[in-house]
């Protein structure tokens, strides 16, 4: 073999190992960014009721909104992202439960995390989410919440407190008996 042969084969075999590393880490992460899980699995966290802290974020689609205008309602926060699998399962509950609830006190707020944007339009057109959704490009938000993974629901209650986070997808039961306790109160 000629010189030129074995500066390309040296060359070559390390990039290609590389982009075969490359192509396994993001098959077996399913394509999610490093550092934040899917919940596959309804899981509720012990917290302590203190006041929700209070954000801005910009909509997808236009405008703003700050979680604090939401006052006397009950909020559900949902972080999602449209290539969580989890979030896909769950996101007919959600769009079903809000319907529902629309002549109440209640709002839902869904924040996008580590996602791309055009993605995440396409992930609410699909599954006809009319509730406000925005973009925490940074995962400001998310990580100011304490966010473990996705999907993760977070319950304020008219008065500002946050009182529950649940983790995983939810199913319309449990949704509405979590609404329903809150509107209770």
């Amino acid at each position: 073999m000629s010189k030129r042969t074995w500066v390309m084969l040296g060359g070559g075999v390390p990039l290609i190992g590389l982009l075969a590393l490359l192509a396994w880490a993001s098959i077996t992460t399913g394509g999610n960014p490093g550092g934040l899980a899917t919940n596959s699995d309804l899981f509720e966290y012990e917290i302590d009721a203190e006041i929700a802290r209070d954000f801005s974020l910009d909509l997808i689609g236009g405008g703003s909104l700050k979680l604090s205008d939401y006052q006397g309602q009950v909020v559900m926060v949902d972080f999602w992202a449209s290539w969580c699998q989890p979030c896909r399962v769950e996101a007919p509950t959600l769009a079903k439960v809000y319907q529902e609830f629309q002549d109440r006190p209640v709002e839902f707020i869904g924040v996008s995390v580590w996602d791309n944007i055009g993605d995440a339009e396409v992930f609410l057109q699909q599954e006809g989410h009319t509730y406000p959704n925005g973009f925490d490009r940074e995962g400001v938000i998310a990580i100011d919440y304490g966010v473990r993974g996705i999907p993760e629901k977070y319950f304020i209650d008219r008065d500002g407190i946050l009182v529950k986070k649940l983790s995983g997808p939810l199913t319309e039961t449990t949704l509405r008996a979590t609404l329903n306790e809150l509107l209770a109160n």
